[in-house]
C-alpha cells in the first residue's frame, strides 16, 4: 500500500470538505440508484406516491375539438417522470439544461408552491422563441408563421370576422379568442406538443417520461390531431376502406414524406397549406409517370392524382364550436370539382374537394352570432386524401370495360350514372352557394354527359 505523503494531505483535506458540503445539502437533493444527483424537481416528479398527495385537481373540462373529447389522464400521471423515457432523458442534452433552465421556478425548493414560483411556466414551448430558440433559433424563427402554429386557422377566423388576417387575430373579441384557445388550439400548438408532451386533444401530459422525441410518433402525435381527415383515411378506419398503400406496403410514417422543413415552416407567411413550397409531391418518388400508361398520358394535366387513386374519405360540416359540434355529422364521400386554387396547384382542371366545418354561426357559443364576412372562403376545400390505392373504384373496371365507365357521367334510361362523384351547385346548402358555387362543375363538363 502506498503511503500518503505530506504534500498530498491538502488535497485529501479538500476532498473531505467537499464530501461534507454535499452531505449537508441532502435536504434539497436525493439520489437515483446510479448515484446521479437529482434536483428537488425530479425528487418530486419521480415520486409517484408524493405526486398523488400534492397534486391539484383539474379545474377545467378536458380539451375538445374536431377530434372529439380528449382521453383523461390524472394530473399526477401527466407530470410523472418515469420509465425508459425518463432514463433516456437523463442521458440527453436537454437534461443538462436543468429544470429551471426551461421551466423557471426554484429547483432547490422542496415545497411545491415555492418550487413553482419565480415566473414558473408549465409548458416552456409556449414561449418557444425564448426557451426553444436559445438553441434552435433557425427552427423557431421559421415556426412563427407555420401552419402547425395555427396561422392558417387564424387566417380564416380573422378574415371571416371582417379583419385583415392572422396578424390581427388579437383584435378579435376576447371571448372568441378564448374559444379558439379552448378548441382549435388543442391541436394547433407549439414545439412541446409534438416533441415532449401529448397534444391536449390526446390528453396532455408527458408522453415519454420527459424524453424529447426528435421524430414525433405517428399514432400518438400526428394521428391524434389529424384524426378525422388524416389518420382516418391513412389507417383505413372506415368500413369498406383499406389502409393507404404507402402504409400497408411500405410502412411509411408521416415523416417519410412530411419532413421537418415542411412541418416547422419556412418563415414566410402563406395563405394556406398548399402554398408551401416544401410540400411533398407524388412525382418526387413516382418519376416518369406522365407516360406510364394510357390513362396517365390522357389525364396527367387534367386531374390531381387522388381523383383516380383515392378511396371515399371523411367529411363533416356546419360546426357550433364547443356547442353541439358538427351539425352535418361525419360522412364518407368523394367529390370532384373545379380546381379552387389554380394559382397554387397549377395544371389541374378537376380535383378532389372536401366539405369543411365552416358555418356563419361557428362562434355562436362565444357571443359572435354570425361572421361579418362568411363568404370570404368557400365551404369546400381542395383536398388530397391520404388513402391512396393503385386499384380503386375508379381505376378497377370490369373485364373489357373502359376507365371512363367508372368516371364519366352517362345517361342510362334517365339515370345519370356517376353524377354523385361530382360537386354540383344543387349539392350545396343555400348558405354555401355564395362562396362555393364557383368551383361546382355546372357547365364545366361535356354537354353530352348530363343529357
Amino acid at each position: 500500500m502506498k503511503k500518503i505523503t505530506f504534500n498530498k494531505l491538502p488535497y485529501l483535506f479538500g476532498f473531505i470538505i467537499i464530501i461534507a458540503v454535499i452531505m449537508t445539502s441532502c435536504d434539497n437533493y436525493t439520489y437515483d440508484p446510479n448515484a446521479k444527483v437529482l434536483s428537488s424537481c425530479e425528487s418530486c416528479h419521480t415520486d409517484y406516491a408524493l405526486l398523488q398527495e400534492v397534486y391539484s385537481p383539474d379545474t377545467a373540462a378536458p380539451a375538445g375539438g374536431c377530434g372529439g373529447e380528449a382521453p383523461h389522464y390524472e394530473p399526477y400521471d401527466r407530470v410523472f417522470m418515469g420509465g425508459s423515457g425518463y432514463e433516456a432523458y437523463q442521458k440527453s442534452g436537454h437534461y443538462r439544461i436543468g429544470c429551471a433552465g426551461c421551466h423557471n421556478g426554484n429547483d432547490k425548493a422542496k415545497d411545491k408552491t415555492l418550487a413553482h414560483s419565480g415566473e414558473f411556466i408549465a409548458h416552456p414551448s409556449m414561449e418557444y422563441q425564448d426557451k426553444c430558440g436559445a438553441c434552435h433559433s433557425a427552427i423557431t424563427e421559421n415556426f412563427t408563421t407555420s401552419l402547425h402554429h395555427g396561422t392558417g386557422q387564424k387566417r380564416k377566423v380573422t378574415i371571416r370576422s371582417g379583419l385583415a388576417g392572422p396578424e390581427e387575430f388579437d383584435l378579435l373579441p376576447a371571448h372568441q379568442i378564448e374559444g379558439y384557445n379552448a378548441n382549435c388550439a388543442t391541436c394547433h400548438g407549439t414545439c412541446g406538443n409534438c416533441h415532449v408532451v401529448r397534444p391536449p386533444i390526446g390528453g396532455g401530459g408527458l408522453a415519454k417520461g420527459h424524453d424529447f422525441s426528435q421524430q414525433p410518433d405517428m399514432l400518438t402525435v400526428c394521428v391524434t390531431c389529424h384524426t378525422s381527415r388524416g389518420g382516418h383515411a391513412y389507417l383505413g378506419v372506415a368500413s369498406g376502406t383499406l389502409p393507404d398503400v404507402h402504409l400497408s406496403k411500405l410502412g411509411f410514417t408521416c415523416t417519410a414524406c412530411h419532413d421537418g422543413a415542411e412541418l416547422h415552416g419556412h418563415g414566410e407567411p402563406v395563405d394556406q397549406r398548399y402554398a408551401y413550397t416544401e410540400l411533398p409531391d407524388c412525382e418526387d418518388c413516382h418519376t416518369d409517370i406522365a407516360t406510364d400508361n394510357t390513362y396517365h398520358s390522357m389525364h396527367m394535366g387534367d386531374f390531381n392524382c387522388q381523383v383516380c387513386h383515392s378511396q371515399d374519405y371523411n367529411n363533416c360540416g356546419s360546426c357550433h364550436i364547443h356547442g353541439e359540434g358538427a351539425r352535418i355529422p361525419s360522412y364518407m364521400d368523394f367529390k370532384i370539382a373545379k380546381n379552387p386554387i389554380p394559382d397554387i396547384k397549377t395544371g389541374f382542371d378537376l380535383v378532389l374537394v372536401r366539405r369543411t366545418l365552416g358555418a356563419p354561426d361557428n362562434w355562436k357559443e362565444y357571443d359572435v352570432p354570425e361572421y361579418a364576412n362568411f363568404d370570404a372562403f368557400p365551404t369546400y376545400n381542395y383536398t388530397s386524401p391520404h388513402n391512396i390505392l393503385k386499384w380503386t373504384s375508379r381505376t378497377e373496371v370490369e373485364q373489357g370495360g373502359s376507365c371512363s365507365s367508372n368516371c364519366h357521367i352517362r345517361n342510362e334510361s334517365g339515370v345519370l350514372v356517376n353524377k354523385e362523384l361530382y360537386l354540383f351547385e344543387e349539392d350545396l346548402l343555400d348558405r354555401e352557394k355564395g362562396a362555393t358555387s364557383f368551383m361546382t362543375v355546372d357547365g364545366a363538363l361535356p354537354g353530352s354527359w348530363t343529357k
